[in-house]
């Protein structure tokens, strides 16, 4: 797995996330984690999943955790990216 390109893939699927307001944000928590599987330009296929869940409390902020491995060995040691929003739509953590 290139490791960099997979960076690469995961923060810029987090970012577009990171472009959502606080309120879209709460309304995914409900779905749970998703899956999702995204092609690098070098033509590797990588899996992510992205979790967006309550910081610390509901109501609070909320965090949104990204996950991503290429089926290989790195599945039990997947590389991990995340941000936190606060309700006044600013970053507390991470982001932009």
């Amino acid at each position: 797995m290139d490791n960099e390109e997979a960076v690469a893939v995961l923060e810029r699927e987090l970012a577009a996330l990171g472009g959502a307001s606080y309120a879209d944000l709460v309304a995914r928590i409900a779905a749970g984690p998703r899956a999702i599987e995204r092609s690098a330009p070098s033509g590797a296929t990588y899996q992510m999943e992205i979790d967006v869940r309550w910081d610390d409390r509901p109501g609070g902020n909320v965090r949104v955790v990204g996950s991503i491995d290429d089926g290989q060995w790195r599945v039990f040691v997947p590389m991990t990216r995340s941000f936190i929003k606060a309700p006044d739509d600013s970053f507390v953590e991470g982001g932009e």
